[in-house]
């Protein structure tokens, strides 16, 4: 069974049989967020881009619990630099069979500074297999026509972004599901801010008139099983 659980914004937690995924861990400073970067479990963390609010608190969290770190060249050797012990680079296009199933990055369309100002490399989006699901976890982007090359392969479920202003707002991101044509597709990275407040009930009505996708709409701490 692959479980996910929404932590707000862009980050979740993948749960397997043989490990918990945590994705772009931005929990500390983000409002929305259920817990504390304290109590989050991770066996491995996957970090899209070096933006504050997904990088967050991926040291902290990968020094307290040994968790290995994986992304872009750059993200993995800041995290090096600030003391994480565990790291896994990969870059656009690359991808690796771990214990718990095989990661790939794939394009993004988006900026990636890390917070001490520094290049934190190209922003990517993840595909991630495991417990015999396929996941895409978009990352924040903008709507792109290769979309359809990573639903090609079938995907059990998708988390894409409809906040607007610094990615896909609602409109694009129903283009985007047509697209990947997933069977479940989770909204995300919207509401945390004013600046990307969104209705997500709206969104769900559109997506499911004009598409063959569920729509699950998660609060914050809620967790979703993929049968």
């Amino acid at each position: 069974m692959v479980r996910l659980v929404w932590y707000g914004h862009a980050c979740w937690s993948i749960e397997g049989d043989k490990a918990t995924i945590l994705i772009d861990p931005f929990i500390t400073g983000n409002p929305e967020a259920p817990t504390t970067a304290d109590k989050v479990k991770a066996d491995y963390i996957i970090v899209t881009h070096g933006h504050g609010d997904h990088i967050g608190d991926t040291v902290d969290i990968a020094k307290r619990t040994g968790a290995t770190v994986i992304s872009n060249y750059e993200i993995t050797s800041y995290c090096q630099a600030k003391g994480v012990q565990n790291v896994h680079p990969l870059h656009l296009g690359g991808g690796f069979n771990f214990p718990f199933g095989r990661v790939k990055l794939t394009i993004a369309h988006h900026g990636s500074g890390l917070p001490d100002g520094s290049y934190g490399g190209s922003a990517a989006g993840v595909i991630l297999e495991l417990g015999g699901k396929r996941l895409y976890h978009a990352g924040d982007t903008a709507l792109f026509l290769d979309m359809q090359l990573i639903g090609r392969g079938g995907l059990d479920a998708a988390m894409i972004p409809i906040g607007d202003n610094f990615t896909m707002g609602p409109d694009d991101a129903l283009e985007a599901v047509k697209l990947l044509q997933p069977k479940i597709v989770f909204p995300m990275h919207y509401g945390a801010f004013d600046v990307i407040k969104q209705d997500p009930q709206t969104w769900k009505t559109r997506v499911e008139a004009e598409t063959q996708t569920k729509v699950v709409i998660l609060r914050p701490g809620e967790g979703y099983a993929l049968d």
